[in-house]
């Protein structure tokens, strides 16, 4: 794999870019992606053929028997049959096809017993969407199957058969030369164009056969999510409950912060004070130096609360934030780091609040990591909008190795930005720079 280092456009950082020293598409025929898309077609056929069976007989035995009360009983259990077929064909597409579907949603059951089993099952849009994929995945996965095994096939077979033309039956022919073939079918593909022409387009179909597999199994990754994952409204559902207990969970740490910053520093500091105003009050007429001395020292301490106030407040909403925007809020964040940086904010319109306190708030946290760790000597923040997204990417060009799934801050952030249907997206390798993008909606949606 070579390595190529070229310098970002805007700041100058180094940056490193990857390539590989085969092309993608000679790449193709050999990786393992290619042959476990294959895998996955050839074993389509099978399985199909076995879904397809159990479904139809069940539901045609089901139907059959509705004028009895065992039809309702078959019915339940073809369809619960069909959702177990269904998740094996969701661990199959995940192991074959890397493809992440989650389960669907379970059986709702407010009763216990087997009448409130099959009524579940019989009420559930899953198991009806499982016995669907299982009657329309048979014609598609025999469509598949044919396409990827004569691609394949006929690809390999002629690419190598310069290595076994020779086991044609040989013949000497009339103008005393070894032909392949016979002599009644004249099967003539034994000289040197003619071997060289059925090796190439053996090669044009090998290596366009990995990109027709792969847009066979783009239809049954389709198939899957759509018919055998969970619905759009049951994942909405999840992650708005998730999303909740991380706005819950983030509120409370908060909460708990500003206690303990309240607590720690300035009504620490206000209590002093007050213990020193009333000894100064006491010294008063007996000693008007000494009580002069405290009075000026009191002064002291009302300043340095009111200066840990104001950090307190700024670290929850500042002021600048809702009187300016986020142009003048980032400058004076940015003033605050230990490294220069530049911001700049081009934005249309100002986003809705709690959008605008969460994006202050995330570069905030960005520009305290690159102080506290990057050693780097210059930063760069940018925001803008695209479309009905508000984006800020916030670089340096530190020493890099910042990583999401460590635990740290950064995964805090994660969170706080999913919660809101936010992404944060951490490009750091080790050695630098790093990039921090971050993506919110405009209008807070799920706010």
């Amino acid at each position: 794999m070579a390595t190529d280092y070229g310098y970002d456009s805007g700041l100058g950082f180094p940056e490193t870019v990857r390539r590989h020293r085969v092309p993608a598409g000679l790449r193709a025929p050999f990786e393992g992606r290619t042959w476990r898309e294959f895998g996955y077609v050839l074993l389509s056929l099978p399985i199909s053929i076995v879904m397809f069976t159990y479904a139809v007989t069940m539901i045609s035995l089901g139907a059959g028997l509705l004028v009895t009360f065992l039809g309702i009983p078959v019915f339940a259990a073809g369809l619960a049959g069909c959702r177990g077929l269904g998740a094996l064909e969701r661990a199959r597409a995940r192991g074959l096809l890397g493809l992440e579907v989650g389960d669907p949603e379970p059986l709702r059951m407010r009763k216990s017993g087997f009448m409130a089993w099959m009524g579940a099952v019989l009420k559930s849009g899953t198991s009806w969407r499982t016995l669907l994929y299982s009657v329309l995945h048979l014609p598609w996965a025999t469509f598949s199957f044919v396409v990827a095994v004569n691609f394949w096939v006929y690809g390999w077979a002629l690419l190598t058969y310069p290595l076994w033309f020779w086991v044609f039956p040989a013949y000497v022919g009339q103008d005393g030369l070894q032909l392949y073939g016979d002599q009644s079918h004249h099967i003539y593909l034994d000289n040197p164009f003619e071997i060289g022409v059925t090796a190439l387009v053996g090669l044009l179909f090998t290596l366009a056969t990995p990109w027709i597999v792969r847009a066979l199994t783009m239809v049954d990754r389709v198939m899957v999510q759509g018919l055998l994952g969970p619905t759009r409204l049951s994942a909405r559902v999840v992650e708005l409950e998730s999303d909740r207990g991380v706005v819950v969970d983030t509120a409370a740490a908060d909460l708990r912060r500003i206690e303990r910053d309240l607590h720690d520093g300035a009504q620490a500091r206000l209590v002093a004070l007050a213990m020193d105003l009333g000894l100064a009050k006491e010294k008063l007429t007996e000693d008007p130096a000494a009580a002069a001395r405290m009075v000026d020292e009191a002064h002291g301490e009302v300043k340095t609360a009111l200066q840990e106030l104001r950090d307190l407040a700024r670290g929850i909403h500042p002021a600048v934030l809702t009187d300016r925007g986020l142009d003048a809020a980032l400058s004076a964040v940015a003033s605050r780091c230990t490294v220069p940086v530049q911001v700049e904010v081009d934005l249309p319109a100002r986003p809705a609040p709690a959008i605008e306190g969460i994006a202050y708030f995330t570069v905030s946290e960005l520009l305290q990591n690159i102080s506290k760790h990057s050693r780097a000597t210059l930063a760069a923040v940018d925001v803008w909008q695209v479309e009905n997204r508000l984006m800020l990417q916030v670089v340096d060009n530190g020493v890099g190795g910042a990583d999401v799934s460590s635990g740290s801050g950064l995964a805090g952030l994660a969170e706080r930005l999913d919660a809101v249907d936010g992404i944060l997206v951490v490009d750091s390798p080790v050695g630098g720079p790093t990039r921090v993008t971050a993506e919110l909606p405009w209008r807070g949606e799920g706010v």
